[in-house]
């Protein structure tokens, strides 16, 4: 009854926020975005409705999306300064940042809290189920990368959060938490279903993730300073909800993790979280590459980096790294059990080969593994990532 109560409060009084009215609970002021965003934009908000932890405007002067902010101003100049380069562009749009009445990018609420407002687009995500969208999107990032070789870059965007590490520190992190968490169960006495899968099949996992991180070390010790002199802006976060299909045109949507780096890893990113959800598809896989490439080729170098990232396992990393930290404790998604799991996290080693590398440029640089260097410790269950990665 009492969650009850509560959620009735918690609706009455976003309710009252949308429309127009001020609320307060306890000691915290229940802000009035609409009245906020017209006081400090300048605009006239017509209707107002929730999005993705934000809130949509259709306002006098388009459709806005304000939103909570928690970074630094030297971070949204970056940004700003960046998206401005889109300007222009026919088929790929950005969501720019709003200025306020004074000038500024950030603001600040009654309460205190900080938040921006950009331009935003009325159109619908990129449907997953539509390869044609899924194309258009490939296509749209490509154009994103071209375009954003041709920024300057700037001597102030030399901040942390701004430029990546040499993507093997990652990868080397990552690989301590994985032998973290294995000391920690084998410690254990008792041992339930997933641990012990876990003690079954480590070694294969943790040497594909070994590998990857020594062959991206080796990349960066002998193509170092080609690898960094490429470092150009990207996205960060690719995924297909930051990708609007409008008409005639793409918009790309959400660049608070833009940075400079290799784009390689957007395209990693973007290409592994469409690639999941299609069951590892390998002739979309190859479209969605060659879509890419016909709008910005891909080099011997950023093909191997991509090699070595979708080298690296790190589903399987994600579902260690979980369990260690949520109280060691196996938490079933969506009822799986955990071979099926983990069986379906390896079935990326069957196509890292095929979808991130050409055959003829794959065996010039990586030797394809034979029975005798990987121990069969998987359970029958399992694929053995070496029968699928061999041409």
């Amino acid at each position: 009854m009492l969650v009850g109560i509560i959620t009735m409060v918690f609706s009455y009084l976003v309710q009252k926020a949308g429309k127009g009215q001020n609320g307060i609970w306890g000691d915290q002021i229940v802000i009035d975005w609409k009245e906020e965003a017209e006081k400090t934009y300048g605009f006239q908000v017509n209707t107002l409705r929730r999005g993705r932890g934000s809130w949509i405007l259709e306002t006098d002067q388009g459709l806005r999306l304000l939103k909570e902010y928690r970074g630094s101003v030297n971070r949204l100049e970056f940004e700003e300064a960046v998206l401005q380069s889109l300007d222009g562009m026919e088929t790929v749009k950005a969501d720019q940042y709003v200025r306020n009445s004074e000038g500024e990018l950030l603001s600040s609420a009654e309460d205190g809290s900080r938040y921006i407002v950009k331009q935003w687009y009325a159109d619908r995500e990129c449907d997953l189920k539509d390869e044609k969208e899924l194309l258009s999107a490939a296509r749209a990032l490509a154009l994103l990368h071209r375009q954003f070789r041709e920024v300057k870059r700037q001597a102030e965007w030399n901040m942390r959060s701004m430029v990546s590490p040499p993507l093997f520190e990652a990868m080397r992190r990552h690989n301590r938490e994985l032998r973290r968490a294995r000391t920690f169960i084998r410690g254990k006495r008792k041992k339930n279903e997933f641990e012990f899968c876990v003690i079954r099949n480590f070694e294969c996992f943790a040497v594909q993730a070994e590998e990857a991180e020594q062959g991206m070390e080796r990349l960066y010790e002998k193509h170092g300073e080609e690898i960094m002199n490429g470092y150009a802006v990207c996205h960060g976060e690719p995924d297909y909800h930051h990708i609007l299909i409008g008409n005639g045109y793409t918009a790309v949507t959400e660049f608070n993790q833009m940075h400079l780096g290799v784009q390689m890893e957007d395209l990693y990113y973007f290409l592994r979280k469409i690639m999941e959800k299609h069951d590892w598809n390998e002739r979309l896989g190859r479209q969605i590459m060659e879509t890419y490439e016909r709008v910005l080729p891909i080099t011997e170098l950023e093909r191997q980096v991509l090699y070595y990232l979708f080298r690296y396992p790190e589903k399987y990393w994600k579902q260690i790294n979980f369990y260690y930290n949520a109280n060691k404790a196996w938490i079933p998604e969506k009822n799986a059990t955990p071979s099926a799991t983990i069986r379906k996290i390896e079935i990326k080693r069957a196509l890292l080969f095929r979808i991130s590398i050409q055959k003829s440029l794959c065996n010039a640089f990586i030797p394809s593994p034979t029975i005798q260097s990987l121990p069969l410790v998987w359970d029958v269950h399992f694929r053995p990532s070496w029968k699928l990665c061999r041409f």
